[in-house]
């Protein structure tokens, strides 16, 4: 039995063609089942809609007044089923991302690079945050994905590592006589010591490596920016804690230093978070994997 829908569509066929003949080569149907549908559409409405001549057909002043709705509604269901195909074939679509600045600039930048390049009329949208707050707007809907600072501890969360990175301090020109050799946490923190603030997942790491340790950090400054941390220890403001892989440019040139610890900091990552419960667009299950499997 024919849905509603397929009734109304056969209708707006018959209408567009003035003829159920032609409306049924349209449709890929018989004429009898075209006639059977527009009769089976006129009981149920109890209204006559097309006036029968050996001509054709030619709507009533009911058939004319259904059709303008009719018709608009059928338009506006294929362009809406030609949205959703445009979206799985990536020819439209936009992607909203969580992520902070650092990450932005120092990681995800050569992605949606590479992704513009092979998907040109995907749209990016970037909300920036920590890695708490890209966390709890996530559960918001907000955003679609978010790149983040690992460890996170959520499960409501699905956590994908993508690349590993490694903590480790350095300093400018004053401090670097100090550190031809490794040294202690025991003696670093003697130093004056600059670091991002306690809200940041990086520096909540670092403190419980030092109190693995007995240590207890209390920087001289706490940032919330880490290029402003590499910036302090250049102008030897004190001993920064940083991401070797973001400072790589400035240890490169010789500006900063890095200092060898007789301690391992433990490497951790950066990875791509969304929500378990809500299933992700064609455009952003594709940049994932392009962060997962570049090619």
């Amino acid at each position: 039995m024919l849905s509603k829908l397929d009734l109304y569509r056969i209708f707006d066929a018959v209408a567009q063609n003035s003829s159920f003949s032609q409306a049924a080569k349209q449709l890929f149907l018989t004429q009898p089942a075209v006639s059977q549908s527009i009769m089976q559409l006129e009981n149920e409405l109890a209204v006559r809609l097309f006036k029968r001549t050996s001509k054709g057909v030619t709507l009533t002043q009911e058939g004319t007044l259904l059709y303008d709705y009719v018709h608009s509604a059928i338009h506006l269901i294929e362009s809406g089923e030609n949205k959703v195909q445009e979206l799985k074939t990536l020819t439209a679509g936009t992607i909203t991302i969580g992520v902070g600045d650092t990450i932005s600039r120092y990681y995800l930048l050569p992605y949606l690079e590479n992704f513009h390049r092979r998907y040109p009329d995907i749209k990016f949208k970037l909300i920036n945050g920590t890695t708490s707050e890209l966390c709890t707007i996530l559960k918001t809907g907000q955003i679609d994905i978010a790149i983040c600072n690992f460890p996170i501890e959520d499960d409501k969360l699905e956590l994908i590592p993508c690349q590993e990175i490694q903590d480790t301090f350095v300093c400018g020109e004053q401090y670097k006589k100090d550190f031809t050799n490794p040294i202690s946490l025991t003696e670093l923190v003697k130093y004056p010591l600059i670091c991002l603030d306690n809200a940041s997942i990086s520096r909540q790491f670092i403190d419980e490596f030092m109190e693995s340790h007995g240590i207890q950090l209390v920087p001289e400054f706490e940032l919330g920016a880490h290029d402003l941390l590499l910036d302090f220890a250049k102008i030897n403001l004190g001993i920064a804690c940083v991401t070797r892989e973001f400072a790589a440019d400035y240890l490169k040139d010789g500006s900063l230093t890095e200092i060898q610890l007789t301690e391992q900091i433990p490497k951790r990552s950066i990875g791509i978070c969304y929500l378990k419960s809500v299933p992700l667009n064609t455009a952003s299950l594709k940049f994932i994997a392009g962060m997962v499997s570049p090619s």
